[in-house]
């Protein structure tokens, strides 16, 4: 099955649907993005969709294949043209986009000391860094 992205205002992904991989092929039996565009313009009535890969994630692709579009397309995220990627929602302003995987990472590396069975580390926006936190 491929997958496309449905884009909409500010290109943001309103919807993602999979289409058969036959419907992709050509005369030469070659899949072609087009022709999905086509089959799903025809099929909604909605002209703007890209196709988007289960398979990729941080621009890497889980089958030592092409990636597609840095990471697999979902509702709210956003489709940057310039990069021809699919970039997630950005969950605290703190982050920053990384360029080669289109992934919001923290400013900060989490610190990697080990801490009881009961503790763990969570993201604190307010003061820009890590904090240890207790499972109740």
């Amino acid at each position: 099955m491929a997958s496309f992205a449905k884009i909409g205002l500010n290109n943001k992904v309103i919807e993602v649907l999979s289409v058969v991989n036959e419907v992709l092929h050509d005369s030469n039996g070659i899949e072609q993005e087009s022709i999905g565009i086509d089959f799903l313009t025809k099929l909604t009535g909605y002209p703007l969709w890209k196709q988007t890969s289960y398979n990729t994630h941080g621009g890497i692709h889980n089958n030592n294949k092409i990636p597609l579009r840095k990471n697999h397309a979902g509702i709210g995220m956003t489709y940057d043209e310039d990069r021809d990627a699919f970039i997630p929602k950005k969950i605290y302003n703190s982050w920053i986009l990384n360029e080669q995987t289109c992934l919001w990472e923290v400013p900060v590396a989490r610190p990697t000391t080990k801490l009881e069975n009961n503790q763990y580390y969570s993201w604190n926006e307010s003061i820009i860094n890590w904090e240890i936190k207790t499972k109740e």
